[in-house]
């Protein structure tokens, strides 16, 4: 094995005595991309790729020590993971790096992201690393990391982990010693009661007929189980944890199973979760797709009425339909957009005090109950308004706004480069330019490379849906042609 360049000295107890020897020294060499390694939502790609154990052993080394210096006292890493094949994989090459890196680490198993951030926020641990590719198909995996307070792991921590991985980062000696490893099963059923105890006081949901798409990730255990102990009716889809399937053809991503299956069984709700559950999507009464722009807008004017939504303010994304934006203007809402990612969801809410934002994808954030995306606490939240309306959710959602015309395409782009610089090729950017000027006011085009899968994604929106598909078109054949030239 090739040791790394970067060394660490401290003082090992072997056989009872000390001996000088770098931890750092055990971890394989191997080379990274020029490109960086975390993208939105942490460091995501192909397993057995760039994403294998020994990238993963030098993530978990070099994790512990990034988080473990940014702690004021030691304390434990949580891990959890979703239900892909090579999650096993990561997850033992993981806590390898944090175990030779002195950290003690908490086995979570097999939960929702949100899981993770809540058992890092309400214990003493330093820090959380969910395995998971999210909505991505099975062969994709991904590590993202949380911080001592539950949060997405700030920037600047990103940076350094990252430096770190590069061998640019400067650590001070420290003495050094191994951790261990223990599973923590009933920090999983705590995380159940938290969202039961997010609910009002008293409120069940008897005489709700409910379907869930659980998309063969990581929701399957305890969803219907919440679900249930609210005294709801449910139904399943999807519902053991598989990693030949985990999102295929299913999940948040995948609505028409559910939609056909809320219809089948004459549900009065349907929610479908991604692999690792930090997103859901709706599905009504009827059959129709219920949105995270849909799902921000009931629950922003509820918290309004309820005087409980600080300056009326709601943080979504560039993603989200100018429909949603000029109704809750309309009503007296403050709306502020930020980049894709709900980590940059969380700065601006963070930033302004605001208290609910998301992602039009699923990606809800309400921070009177918690500082990460959840999509069963969304799902839970969005089923106690429709039990206190008294309306179904169809109702609902016809009462509060009427999207703009919008279509997104991914344009596939396998050279990472390529991908990050886009905006160098001056044949796109008149081709937006041109697509602006004649959309005017009444829309908008964004153009984004991914930061979670190989594609540059295509997004027009306007008032009238016959402009929306000629740029559409337009555009993703500007950008095919740029990924091959």
């Amino acid at each position: 094995m090739v040791s790394s360049p970067i060394s660490i000295q401290g003082s090992i107890a072997r056989n009872g005595g000390p001996f000088s020897i770098s931890n750092s020294q055990f971890l394989p060499h191997i080379p990274l991309p020029n490109t960086p390694l975390f993208g939105t939502d942490g460091i995501r790609g192909k397993a057995g790729e760039l994403l294998n154990a020994s990238l993963a052993l030098r993530v978990g080394f070099w994790a512990g020590r990034v988080l473990q210096e940014n702690a004021t006292t030691p304390g434990a890493i949580a891990i959890g993971q979703d239900s892909r094949n090579s999650s096993d994989m990561l997850a033992t090459a993981l806590t390898a790096g944090l175990t030779s890196a002195g950290i003690e680490v908490w086995q979570l198993g097999l939960c929702p992201t949100p899981c993770v951030s809540y058992s890092v926020g309400h214990t003493d641990a330093i820090g959380g690393i969910m395995i998971s590719a999210s909505h991505n198909p099975p062969e994709d995996n991904g590590i993202k990391f949380f911080g001592s307070n539950g949060t997405k792991l700030s920037q600047d921590l990103t940076d350094r982990l990252e430096a770190a991985l590069r061998g640019q980062a400067d650590f001070a000696n420290t003495s050094q010693h191994w951790g261990k490893s223990c599973p923590r099963p009933e920090l999983i059923a705590g995380y159940g009661e938290f969202l039961a105890r997010s609910l009002s006081s008293g409120m069940d949901f008897q005489g709700l007929r409910i379907v869930l798409d659980l998309a063969w990730g990581a929701s399957v255990q305890i969803a219907p189980q919440v679900f249930r102990a609210l005294g709801a009716e449910v139904i399943c889809l999807h519902e053991d944890p598989d990693g030949d399937r985990i999102n295929v053809n299913c999940g948040s991503t995948h609505l028409d199973l559910l939609q056909t299956a809320v219809g089948e069984y004459q549900a009065d709700l349907g929610f479908a979760f991604d692999g690792d559950a930090d997103r859901v999507m709706a599905v009504d009464n009827r059959g129709r797709a219920v949105d995270g722009d849909y799902i921000l807008y009931l629950w922003g004017r509820a918290l309004q009425q309820q005087q409980q939504l600080p300056n009326n303010l709601i943080i979504a994304t560039v993603m989200a339909n100018l429909g949603f934006e000029r109704a809750w203007q309309k009503q007296g809402g403050k709306f502020q957009r930020t980049k894709v990612g709900d980590r940059y969801v969380q700065a601006a809410m963070l930033e302004t005090g605001a208290m609910l934002g998301g992602e039009q994808s699923g990606h809800i954030l309400c921070h009177h109950h918690s500082y990460s995306g959840d999509g069963l606490q969304t799902a839970l939240h969005l089923t106690a308004l429709v039990q206190q309306s008294g309306n179904s959710l169809a109702e609902l959602v016809k009462e509060s706004f009427q999207t703009y015309p919008q279509v997104l395409r991914n344009v596939r782009v396998e050279d990472r480069d390529r991908r990050a610089n886009w905006k160098d090729c001056h044949e796109l950017q008149q081709a937006i330019e041109q697509a602006e000027t004649a959309l005017g006011d009444d829309g908008r085009v964004l153009i984004r490379a991914s930061g979670t899968e190989p594609v540059i994604r295509v997004m027009v929106e306007a008032a009238c849906p016959d402009s929306v598909q000629h740029w559409t078109e337009e555009l993703s054949r500007t950008v095919q042609h740029y990924s091959l030239t």
